[in-house]
């Protein structure tokens, strides 16, 4: 929520690898990755003497600090100035990134030495990093009231919803007691509760009540998937009593409505799903960039 530029998370390793490279010498660097969720590698390291929690913490600090627009690096602690060198590295390929945006196209790589000179005056300042691992961060960021919803709040029990309320919501709208399949936990009103997304068939369900006429619980559903959080206008026991109907039952079966809602839409929250791939090794940001740098290397080898 203070809108950091970067986070750096030091460890004894100098970046994530594959594997443990403690037991494993052809491990590979992990220096690049776009989508924590999607992240394959060994997660067995302790920790530091300079810091605290082993590496699946970080890759949960690096989650929360990516989603909220943050470039998160994990680096060895051994060596404090490789703050400013992975800074200063990032930064220049931020500047090559602005540039190649605004310039034509690159054409084949040059063959003559003024040519090739031109082409790597952009790059004088990049020079190869320390081994680190970089998390980009989401370029849609989510801010401040979304943040905290998500991040900020332990749920107190889970809603289950239908694929409908989940594109209501998705669509700015919000949840109706309608759309919610079952409850569970015990919470209170404006507590926070977590949204999962179940296939519950419509012919199980019965038309007064919108129960489940099987009597198999929500939770063992095959494939429930968390969708977000959400504060609730109604405890769980009333909830438990409206789900499946239509607003203006609310009243009928409760004797009051506080809300035609379960939760308004500004008051919940949903994860964004990012499709993106990891790179184990760091590349420039685009292909272009990537071609520039391959024409540094041909020029003078980086160090």
């Amino acid at each position: 929520m203070v809108q950091a530029d970067y986070l750096f998370l030091m460890t004894d390793v100098d970046c994530l690898y594959d594997k443990n490279p403690r037991t494993n010498p052809d491990a590979l660097p992990i220096e690049v990755v776009e989508d924590v969720s999607a992240l394959e590698a060994d997660v067995s390291s302790a920790g530091s003497s300079l810091g605290t929690g082993g590496m699946a913490t970080k890759l949960v600090a690096a989650r929360l600090a990516t989603s909220a627009g943050v470039t998160t690096v994990i680096a060895r602690s051994s060596n404090p100035g490789n703050i400013f060198n992975v800074v200063r590295y990032c930064q220049s390929l931020k500047q090559i990134h602005q540039s190649a945006d605004t310039s034509q196209p690159l054409t084949p790589a040059p063959t003559d030495d003024d040519s090739l000179s031109k082409s790597t005056s952009s790059l004088e300042l990049l020079v190869k990093p320390p081994l680190h691992t970089r998390f980009l961060p989401d370029p849609e960021p989510i801010r401040d009231r979304s943040f905290w919803l998500l991040y900020g709040l332990a749920a107190h029990g889970t809603i289950f919803i239908d694929e409908g309320a989940h594109r209501a919501l998705t669509s700015k709208a919000g949840l109706l007691p309608v759309g919610i399949v079952d409850v569970e936990g015990y919470f209170a009103q404006q507590e926070a509760v977590r949204l999962v997304v179940v296939s519950a068939p419509q012919h199980q369900r019965t038309a007064s009540t919108g129960s489940l006429s099987n009597g198999v619980p929500l939770s063992s559903r095959p494939a429930p998937r968390e969708v977000g959080r959400a504060l609730v206008n109604y405890s769980a026991t009333e909830i438990a009593r409206i789900k499946g109907l239509q607003s203006t039952q609310i009243e009928e079966v409760l004797g009051y409505a506080d809300s035609e809602y379960v939760a308004l839409r500004e008051n919940v929250s949903l994860i964004k799903k990012v499709e993106r791939g990891n790179r184990p090794a760091t590349p420039g940001v685009d292909t272009r960039t990537e071609r520039i740098e391959d024409r540094v290397a041909m020029k003078e080898p980086m160090i």
